[in-house]
């Protein structure tokens, strides 16, 4: 599966392909926008709601955060949780909170999670609060970010640096994809990673799946001193945040997932979708470009794809030498694809792209790449996104790496997306030697027992495609499906007024509508 833009797993094949991503961060990295994390002074205390929990986790939930203010206007924390929620007293883990305090009447807190798996929600509503929520959010709730276990500046896992990352991210495997000796290269570079990884992160690498992160919600949710969980998820965070209903039905308080992911779905299935997805939004912007002046296709859209595919083909067996050493191959090419699908507003650099490849040039192809994986100008890496990413899907999803299944499902994936299924393919040697297995079946959740829970979808979303939005809301005992038709990747505070007031007007006075608005 591919994971959404912020800082996602790199789009090459044979990784796992996991579900999606940052949203809002897809528009931010390309306007370079990265800041960092800035020493506290001043402060306040939040005083935790009185829960009723086992005796070993009582030191946990009985926490007073300590608030100090870190920058313009903010407030920062750290909470802190057992590693092992199955035995708290092995280790704990620091989880970092930052905060922008209601400006109107206080509801309760608000979290906010951007994606990924792996984007950092504590950078997310430090750098772009606007574009995580509106005025109307910011006015009735404490706005909190968080960085999920793995991520950012909370306890996060390693691989080994700059020079590891960008061999699992650039690296190009040669030979003929699917062949047997380029399957062994493959996977044995994958446990490389995966090696390298538990090197670096220690026994911290082993619980960083998504249910973990769900207990992690539950006991920030009572350290902010709320009875029950208010929460915006994004793509990826949408599984998180039904994770967590999943988990404590009862203390849902309002929910709305954007961008949603089918918790249903197997690994390949999302792979699948969301290769015709990608497809779907490479479509609609050749329809929009060709014939224009900047244009650098010509010809039908028909014509188009199957010119994309030759040059991928091309770029697979001769790639691009790049000035700073590295090759533009295939897979790279495609990353650069595909972040700007995921923004409307960002389909012009796809004009630029094409155009330089065309001619040789690799400029513009490793801006876009660099963007996905957060890899700044001096080869080093804003965040650890790549290496979260691939660590919670390996625990999240089971992986099939039977070569005879991989080669059915390379098949598969080139009939039903015949530009891009190809770059796809073979993902189930991503977590094939991985350290640990993986801890979850995957399966519907349906949140009995609790309350209204929205979930938002786009039609023509590229990364989490309008039918997850579809199979989950049907799935929550209490699912309310909101249709955006439009593209882009999810639709909250970035596509129209009727989406807006349909999430506003539930989270501030708890309505929903009375059927899907299709806005």
């Amino acid at each position: 599966m591919i994971r959404p833009a912020p800082a996602s797993a790199p789009a090459r094949r044979g990784r796992l392909f996991a579900a999606v991503a940052g949203v809002a961060v897809v528009s931010l990295l390309l306007a370079g926008c990265v800041s960092w994390f800035r020493p506290a002074t001043g402060g306040s205390t939040s005083k935790p709601t009185r829960e009723k929990v086992a005796a070993n986790l009582q030191s946990f939930y009985s926490q007073s955060l300590t608030w100090k203010s870190c920058s313009n206007g903010f407030q920062c924390t750290t909470v802190t949780a057992p590693m092992n929620w199955q035995d708290p007293s092995q280790a704990s883990i620091k989880l970092a909170l930052i905060r922008k305090q209601a400006t109107g009447t206080k509801l309760g807190s608000l979290l906010v999670n951007p994606g990924g798996p792996g984007a950092s929600g504590y950078d997310f509503i430090r750098d772009s609060l606007s574009y995580a929520v509106d005025s109307t959010l910011q006015k009735n709730y404490d706005i909190v970010g968080f960085d999920p276990r793995g991520v950012g500046h909370s306890s996060a896992v390693s691989c080994g640096g700059a020079s590891v990352l960008d061999n699992f991210n650039y690296s190009i495997i040669p030979g003929t994809p699917g062949t047997d000796p380029w399957l062994a290269d493959l996977e044995k570079e994958n446990a490389q990673f995966g090696a390298d990884c538990l090197k670096s992160s220690g026994p911290l690498l082993q619980f960083v799946d998504t249910v973990s992160a769900a207990r992690d919600l539950d006991l920030t949710r009572a350290l902010l001193g709320d009875t029950k969980l208010n929460y915006l998820g994004y793509s990826y965070g949408t599984f998180l945040g039904a994770t967590y209903a999943d988990l404590y039905p009862k203390k849902v308080g309002r929910l709305v997932l954007d961008g949603a992911l089918d918790p249903a779905t197997t690994e390949f299935e999302v792979t699948d979708i969301q290769a015709k997805g990608f497809e779907s939004a490479f479509r609609a912007y050749l329809k929009s470009c060709i014939g224009t002046k900047d244009c650098p296709f010509t010809g039908t859209v028909d014509e188009a794809m199957l010119e994309t595919r030759k040059i991928l083909d091309r770029l697979q067996a001769s790639p691009l030498q790049n000035s700073d050493g590295r090759a533009l191959g295939a897979n790279t090419m495609f990353t650069a694809i595909i972040l700007p699908l995921y923004n409307k507003d960002n389909w012009t650099y796809l004009n630029t792209l094409f155009a330089e490849v065309l001619q040789g040039s690799t400029k513009t192809a490793f801006v876009l790449a660099d963007s996905y994986n957060d890899r700044a100008k001096n080869g080093t890496y804003n965040s650890n996104s790549t290496e979260a990413f691939v660590s919670i899907n390996c625990l999240d999803y089971k992986s099939q790496d039977s070569v005879a299944q991989m080669r059915t499902e390379a098949a598969q994936l080139a009939a039903d997306a015949p530009t891009f299924g190809p770059q796809m393919a073979y993902g189930g040697t991503s977590c094939a030697k991985w350290p640990f297995a993986s801890t979850r079946d995957r399966g519907p959740i349906a949140a009995k027992g609790s309350g209204d829970i929205l979930v938002v979808g786009t039609t023509n979303d590229p990364a989490t495609p309008y039918v997850w939005a579809k199979n989950l809301s049907a799935q929550l005992a209490k699912g309310h499906l909101i249709t955006y038709h439009g593209e882009g990747h999810t639709a909250y505070n970035k596509s129209n007024s009727c989406v807006n007031n349909a999430v506003d007007n539930y989270f501030v006075r708890g309505t929903v509508p009375a059927k899907d608005p299709d806005c």
